[in-house]
């Protein structure tokens, strides 16, 4: 293909209108398809890709691709998440041009079903000091390698890709700004409303039976009360819950999710509730162990218990994460309780490493009830 030099002005006024697609009301993936495109068209590319970084910016989230057809992606499996060569503009975002991408030390091949490529052009994607991912070209057509001109074209199409980036990412803060706000609208609201009413209305069942002589009345009326006090409990912990402000994945999505994936090993699904500010309190570390526990006593219920009803409660109170996990199996025997047998143990050691206590037993109703109890910091 002949040479076409960076200042010829069909090319710089493709740069241009490129960059001014960063104005257009697209969806982030088409636009950015649509840079890929320009510059594998500008530089006589064969393939191109853009790796989206993720927050810590130590691998690849996203992997665009353009010049693959879907069958052929779809062989290749998983995409690249930034190791070998595709990772040295990651620990050094500098652009980088190889005529052999084979060649270069920190390559280590192609998965199956990949097309053989030789010359590479990468180029970092940033806007100011903020590094947002790259852009790769390979396979340069009718040429050896890349060129110095390639290079200057694709690394202005490299900061249009990151002024999209940034402003992508930026409309997902402002709408995570007014999803707090409005979650912080609705605790006040169940605060103020909602737990005032549902104690009142609980007052006012407690006078009644006080008062009552009729039979079975007043035994009625005290379960409505406490129905009552469980659905303000209830209350509470989601008020808490909307009232955290952390955009990390909370505790309590966490415990939900992992019963969730092992209902199959049990046969049927778990009930979990929660008491207090389960996602404010709890530390990552505390998570790391809570969440093992959890796993462990789960899946001994599925293994052992023959069960039908289970429960996982989670709780935080006056300085201490009480979770208690309970079935309506056919209980565990006191060799399995004094000898730490099907993974209590574990259970016991994970509690006293955090200065905690595990107790389990197969109360007079029957089923197994175990609670592991430890200190929050």
């Amino acid at each position: 293909m002949p040479y076409r030099s960076i200042e010829d002005p069909a090319r710089l006024r493709r740069v241009l209108e490129a960059t001014l697609q960063i104005e257009a009301d697209l969806d982030l993936s088409v636009l950015l398809r649509h840079i890929i495109e320009e510059a594998r068209s500008m530089a006589g590319a064969r393939y191109g890709a853009i790796g989206v970084l993720n927050d810590d910016r130590t691998a690849l989230t996203e992997f665009l691709t353009v010049g693959l057809e879907p069958d052929q992606e779809e062989r290749i499996g998983p995409r690249p998440t930034g190791q070998g060569v595709l990772g040295i503009l990651i620990t050094d975002p500098h652009p980088v041009r190889l005529a052999d991408i084979g060649s270069h030390p920190d390559s280590f091949g192609f998965p199956a079903h990949h097309p053989a490529m030789t010359s590479f052009l990468g180029v970092p994607i940033k806007v100011r000091d903020e590094v947002y991912g790259n852009l790769y070209l390979t396979d340069k057509i009718g040429w050896s390698e890349f060129t110095g001109d390639d290079e200057a074209l694709v690394e202005a199409l490299a900061l249009g890709a990151g002024i999209a980036i940034e402003n992508a990412r930026l409309h997902q803060r402002v709408q995570r700004a007014a999803v707090y706000e409005d979650r912080d609208r609705v605790a006040r609201d169940l605060h103020d409303n909602v737990i005032q009413r549902l104690f009142a209305a609980g007052l006012s069942l407690q006078s009644m039976a006080a008062a009552a002589t009729t039979a079975g009345i007043a035994d009625r009326l005290q379960t409505v009360v406490a129905d009552l006090d469980e659905t303000i409990r209830q209350v509470r912990s989601t008020i808490y819950e909307l009232g955290s402000a952390e955009i990390r994945r909370g505790v309590r999505d966490s415990v939900v999710t992992l019963v969730r994936e092992l209902d199959p090993v049990v046969g049927f699904g778990v009930r979990v509730t929660f008491d207090g500010a389960v996602d404010t309190l709890v530390s990552d570390q505390l998570a790391e162990h809570l969440l093992a526990v959890v796993r462990e006593a789960v899946t001994n219920i599925g293994r052992h218990a023959q069960a039908t009803e289970a429960s996982v409660s989670l709780s935080v109170a006056h300085g201490q994460c009480r979770l208690q996990v309970s079935d309506n199996g056919r209980g565990i025997g006191g060799a399995d309780m004094r000898q730490g047998g099907l993974g209590l143990g574990n259970l016991r050691r994970r509690a006293e490493k955090l200065h905690g206590q595990f107790t389990a037993d197969s109360p007079d109703t029957g089923g197994t009830s175990l609670v592991w109890e430890v200190p929050v910091h």
